[in-house]
């Protein structure tokens, strides 16, 4: 089918500034790459299309990374919500396959706030509000993006663009090549969800019911009242949810839910909608109704079903929708599924990650939530083929559908934004390509702020 076409005038696009590093992206990885460029005394702008930084972290009500932080600046950030008293102490989490350390859930509010505060200290020049349309290449190489704002189309040239988008946005309009989620004629990929928060939970009656209960069998439970307010994790209610909806015909579309708190209150992850393309924005608001739809029916299911949910009541609703996979860039390296379970040392690694594994069905199966062997993550694979001047951060890396399972997580999302700002100020001082940049140099700087670098280098059970 031929789809119909208007013709575009051309026109003049006001320069709105010019940058040494521009990072497309305020969301988790976006700032930390910001603040890590900034710190290095380059002129940063970090443009990001809501009014607030966080992205799923803060405004997806995700809150919590599934696995600890390690160093840098992300555990930096971490301890500055503790003592703001925005996160509790990290904590075990039981699997069917062992421990799993996880960060505390920092409160979504707090993060934002400490996020912002820490790319202005840093000299980082945030724009909310804007749209990156495009980037701009010339002979093969970024020079700057075209944005789009209440105040028109402008442009912002840079020496190095860093692409936090999550969908790495700019790099496909690059033309740099990538795969759709799996890579084959599929293109399968993870489903997309939309957190929500219950208010007025007893923590206390749910963290004693679950301690018994065989249908939670992954858990966090603190053992002492306070340490409810940040520390109780839940995952399970699988044989619950089927008899639900089986003796009430509410039709939800995932097997489990997961409840943790956050500042006393308990943020619920149990919506899934499969087969989502994110990039038609018909099916993507159809996918937002949806999850809308089975907000209702898991409210009726926690307040009929849960002890401790008899007098709660809906409290928030995430306003973006949670979009766990689309496309992977191909760059220099791609990390495959045996490097991401710790099998593969890379001369090159900026950073070594502890996350879980974390697989929801692409086919609608269960969660499959477990621990792992630390592993490395390399330089390589934050490096687009075919572009230059620009490195891509976050869950678009270069990794494959197995990697992506771990390599998407806050941890790793984090720690590549943060290699990736080191390495465009390296990049923009020396004079180099970033495909030049001497690795050895970046990741003595990652060391300097206390970055392990090696599986080896972690330690924690």
């Amino acid at each position: 089918m031929n789809t119909p076409h208007i013709q575009e005038a051309a026109r003049d696009i006001p320069v709105l500034m010019q940058a040494d590093v521009v990072v497309v992206g305020g969301g988790t990885t976006g700032p930390i790459a910001a603040i890590a460029a900034a710190r290095r005394g380059c002129k940063v702008v970090l443009i990001e299309r809501f009014g607030s930084l966080g992205g799923v972290l803060t405004l997806g009500l995700n809150t919590k990374p599934s696995g600890s932080l390690l160093g840098g600046i992300p555990l930096e950030i971490w301890n500055l919500a503790r003592s703001a008293g925005g996160a509790g102490a990290d904590y075990m989490a039981t699997t069917k396959t062992g421990g799993v350390k996880i960060a505390s859930p920092a409160d979504p509010e707090i993060m934002k706030m400490l996020l912002t505060r820490l790319c202005v200290e840093a000299g980082v020049q945030i724009l909310f509000e804007t749209f990156v349309s495009s980037p701009y290449v010339e002979n093969g190489t970024i020079t700057g993006v075209v944005i789009e704002s209440k105040a028109g189309r402008q442009f912002v040239g840079t020496q190095v663009l860093i692409d936090c988008s999550a969908d790495a946005d700019m790099a496909a309009k690059a033309h740099a090549p990538f795969v759709m989620g799996s890579g084959d004629a599929q293109a399968t990929m993870q489903p997309v969800s939309m957190y929500f928060v219950m208010k007025n939970v007893d923590l206390v009656r749910l963290a004693d019911w679950a301690r018994t209960c065989d249908d939670v069998p992954a858990r966090a439970i603190p053992h002492d009242e306070a340490g409810l307010a940040y520390g109780l994790w839940l995952t399970g209610f699988n044989g619950m949810l089927r008899r639900f909806q089986e003796e009430t015909g509410v039709k939800l579309q995932r097997d489990n839910i997961t409840l943790k708190t956050t500042d006393g209150q308990m943020y619920v992850n149990a919506t899934r909608v499969l087969g989502v393309d994110v990039f038609s924005p018909k099916q993507f608001t159809d996918a937002i109704l949806e999850c809308y739809r089975q907000i209702e029916g898991v409210c009726r299911f926690l307040k009929e079903r849960v002890p401790g949910f008899e007098q709660a009541r809906l409290g928030q609703v995430s306003p973006i929708l949670g979009v766990r996979e689309t496309r992977h860039i191909l760059g220099e390296y791609t990390l495959t599924g045996p490097d991401s379970r710790g099998e593969t040392r890379f001369e090159d690694s900026i950073a070594a990650d502890s996350s879980a594994l974390d697989i929801h069905d692409p086919k609608g199966g269960d969660v499959d939530f477990q621990s792992m062997p630390p592993y490395e993550i390399p330089y390589r694979c934050l490096l687009p083929q075919g572009v230059e001047q620009i490195l891509v951060a976050g869950r678009c890396i270069s990794a494959d559908h197995e990697a992506h399972a771990r390599s998407r997580n806050m941890p790793a999302c984090m720690a590549t934004g943060q290699a990736a700002g080191v390495a465009a100020a390296i990049a923009v001082q020396d004079g180099v390509t970033v495909r030049q940049v001497p690795v050895a140099k970046v990741q003595a700087a990652l060391r300097a702020i206390g970055m392990p670098l090696r599986a080896s280098e972690i330690t924690e059970a």
